[in-house]
């Protein structure tokens, strides 16, 4: 007897696409394979429940699914396909007709002695398509952690897979430079295998990336808090400041205040179109946690302008 797909996933006939969804994820969960190791059914269950969404999911499939049962994919594809051939009818026009409804699901079906034999014979060689039509495979959803500098720079990472089968296999993934927290890395025909010798599923990596404890993106830029002495600050300087392109000489302009930044052009991020972005240093001046008597004198004696004056434009 012939599965009922909306048996298999517990909804009825006329569920919306919602429902659906929402009972393929319920029973996914409860027998996944990965859940269910001790549990050989689960394993079967767990493939039906697959195939039902795969099907009621797509509303072409499903129209036909409806319309003829268990025999729609020798109607798929919107057209006759394993067995069906298309008859004139009376009048003008024409019609679909399935021999596989008189003759079993034999026809077509390419088996030594098969009508399908038969009918090799007066087109030439030409025999109609397998009944069965090649479906993808179901694709993997995986988060993927990397680091802050491998984001930034490129590189690679292992992913570990669970198969539906049970089966756990690790996966090298390439890193792309300048790669975004929440971005997708696309695998292609490394999912589930295509069920009758369908092509395969993608694996669908999302990106989580690390925080660094120095560096914050923005967008395709980069910021960088750089401590410097209030000498520095005031007469000026040149101080060393890592990039991802390696460590530079950043300049110190004279007068300088906590807050300022400064632009190093071409040390950000690569973009998708072969832009760079930039890095910006934002100065923070570092205060000695305790000053000695003749530095206290010289700060007092040297007039740095009134605090009052610099506060004035503050408001609510």
């Amino acid at each position: 007897m012939a599965e009922d797909f909306y048996k298999t996933l517990g909804v009825k006939r006329n569920a919306s696409p919602e429902e659906i969804q929402k009972a393929y994820r319920k029973l996914a969960r409860k027998y996944h394979p990965d859940l269910n190791q001790d549990d050989d059914s689960a394993k079967v269950r767990f493939q039906a429940v697959q195939r039902a969404y795969e099907v009621l999911n797509d509303p072409n499939k499903r129209e036909l699914y409806d319309r003829y049962g268990s025999s729609f994919e020798s109607m798929g594809g919107g057209g006759p396909q394993a067995g069906a051939w298309r008859t004139y009818a009376p009048g003008g026009g024409t019609e679909d007709f399935d021999f596989s409804q008189l003759f079993g699901e034999r026809f077509g079906q390419g088996a030594a002695g098969g009508f399908a034999d038969i009918f090799r014979q007066f087109t030439g060689g030409a025999a109609p398509r397998s009944a069965e039509r090649s479906h993808r495979g179901t694709d993997i959803q995986h988060a993927l952690q990397v680091p802050f500098v491998t984001a930034v720079q490129g590189g690679e990472a292992r992913l570990s897979v669970h198969r539906a089968n049970g089966r756990q296999e690790t996966i090298t993934v390439k890193i792309p430079p300048g790669v975004a927290d929440g971005n997708t890395i696309r695998l292609r025909g490394q999912g589930e295998p295509g069920p009758r010798g369908g092509a395969a599923g993608d694996i669908l990596v999302t990106v989580r990336v690390e925080p660094h404890p120095y560096f914050v993106r923005q967008g395709q830029d980069l910021e960088l808090k750089v401590p410097v002495t209030l000498t520095e600050a005031v007469l000026g300087a040149k101080v060393e400041v890592p990039t991802p392109k390696g460590t530079i000489t950043l300049k110190i302009p004279p007068g300088t205040s906590s807050g300022r930044r400064l632009r190093v052009k071409g040390h950000g991020l690569p973009g998708r179109r072969g832009e760079v972005g930039d890095l910006y240093a934002v100065v923070q001046i570092a205060l000695p946690a305790r000053l000695d008597p003749h530095a206290v004198e010289l700060l007092q004696r040297t007039d740095w302008g009134s605090g009052e004056a610099i506060r004035a434009d503050l408001k609510w």
